[in-house]
């Protein structure tokens, strides 16, 4: 596979992966009661037994094992574990408390840290069309700050924790679900004491109340699953910088829910945010695409 097929596919994972992040708040809007550490509990817990299946079932077992043989590789998925964990947790939060908007504000951030690990650590470089875009994301940021009025907490802590996820996975180069798997068994053991110990109080969520309920917690592994294994294998595909801009995919349409589904006023300020947004998407597709155009061969 060459470097401009490589790089279409891992646009199409993680694009896919941000598309699907981005409508997820309507899934957990039917979680509501259940608590946010409760919650992300759950995620993790069923999101192994998930990824556990579909290993076994794959017959990718001896693989992971063979990974797991790594220190490096285990300390670094270790990292990313407890990195995902926290972003999840506050994820959950936002949607528990009705902070859609500021969700989004830290998501819009996000890619300022992509691009900062991209070009410090990456060694990537950044042409002039994509400074251009870089800028008028961050005037972005700044426009939806000043809207708001203030800088909330969760929009930083969003943007730093899964910034850092995104750059640390792409160092361990280890196939997108069985990352996923070591990643959730590593909290496992502490995820099934937790839900033993809550059933046993009486005070947990699964089996407390409906079958319907009981089969979100349970659907929140694939749920978990799915999109992340996507945006690992895009990850490890392309470039950092580029990974920024396809992560205001998911932002956009978690605004547009908060606006169209949730009643959140749209006012002039998001339409400023908004038109910097995609402004600096069409121009970093424009100079992705030029990148890519071959010459034409001499005539003669």
């Amino acid at each position: 596979m060459n470097e401009a097929e490589k790089e279409w596919r891992g646009v199409a994972y993680a694009g896919t992966a941000y598309a699907f992040w981005g409508f997820v708040p309507l899934y957990w809007r039917f979680l509501r009661d259940v608590g946010p550490i409760e919650l992300t509990v759950h995620r993790v817990f069923w999101c192994a037994v998930f990824a556990a299946v579909v290993t076994l079932a794959s017959g990718q077992a001896p693989r992971v094992l063979l990974t797991l043989r790594s220190r490096r590789l285990v300390a670094v998925l270790a990292l990313t574990s407890l990195l995902i964990t926290a972003n999840w947790t506050l994820y959950i939060y936002g949607v528990a408390t009705n902070q859609l908007v500021d969700m989004s504000l830290g998501y819009y951030m996000t890619p300022l840290i992509s691009f900062a690990l991209g070009v410090a650590f990456f060694g990537e470089r950044m042409s002039r069309l994509r400074a251009i875009a870089v800028g008028l994301a961050a005037l972005a940021v700044a426009v939806q700050t000043i809207g708001i009025g203030h800088l909330p907490w969760i929009a930083p802590a969003l943007a730093v924790t899964f910034g850092l996820y995104g750059y640390f996975r792409k160092l361990a180069p280890v196939a997108a679900l069985d990352g996923l798997l070591i990643e959730t068994l590593l909290l496992f053991p502490v995820t099934l004491a937790l839900i033993g110990f809550w059933a046993m109080r009486g005070t947990g969520a699964f089996t407390a109340h409906t079958i319907f309920r009981d089969a979100l917690l349970v659907g929140s592994g694939p749920l978990t699953a799915v999109p992340l294994a996507l945006f690992a294998a895009g990850a490890r595909r392309i470039r950092m910088t580029t990974l920024g801009f396809v992560q205001y995919l998911s932002p956009s349409i978690t605004l547009l829910l908060a606006v169209f589904v949730f009643r959140e006023p749209f006012t002039r300020t998001s339409a400023i945010a908004f038109g910097c947004v995609w402004t600096a998407l069409a121009l970093t597709a424009f100079e992705w695409r030029l990148s890519r155009l071959k010459p034409l061969p001499a005539e003669g």
